[in-house]
């Protein structure tokens, strides 16, 4: 689960949805190490709590976390046995038409994330391990499972923390 600065969007739940954190105490996870990576995403900050991965991984579960470029570069500097995979769009404009139906973001947000999707799916063949398009779900899913069962065959990184 993530940290945020943002604020609640209406039936989430602190502790359930996100940890909804005051700018603050955002920086003083920053700064305490509490965060395995953070970054800016459409004008709020967003992180992922280091304990809480590394006690799933002390479990020997597998991590999937929700993060854009930089936070992904942070991941890979921190643990170098991790494995990156970028989710990308059908398109632009279905990415688009999914946040409108989604009908909790805002016109300007919506305006916000697309310019910057642009920009991170340009940077994540550079970036990621693996690129999986999300446009047949039952495909994206044979691909995630395959993608997961080379990298148990391959490396020891579903243990390691």
């Amino acid at each position: 689960m993530s940290a945020t600065t943002r604020l609640a969007r209406p039936g989430e739940v602190h502790g359930e949805d996100y940890f909804f954190e005051s700018p603050e105490s955002f920086n003083e996870l920053i700064a305490n190490g509490g965060l395995l990576e953070w970054a800016e995403y459409g004008g709020h900050r967003y992180g992922t709590p280091r304990a809480q991965v590394d006690e799933a991984l002390r479990r020997g579960e597998h991590i999937f976390l929700d993060i854009e470029n930089d936070g992904a570069a942070q991941v890979k500097a921190a643990r170098v046995d991790a494995v990156l995979l970028f989710i990308l769009p059908p398109s632009l404009v279905e990415l688009e038409q999914r946040l409108r139906r989604r009908g909790d973001t805002s016109e300007a947000d919506i305006e916000k994330r697309l310019a910057v999707v642009a920009q991170q799916i340009q940077d994540a063949r550079e970036r990621y391990d693996w690129l999986i398009t999300n446009d047949d779900l039952d495909l994206a899913v044979l691909q995630l499972r395959r993608i997961l069962a080379a990298a148990e065959r391959n490396s020891s990184w579903q243990t390691s923390t």
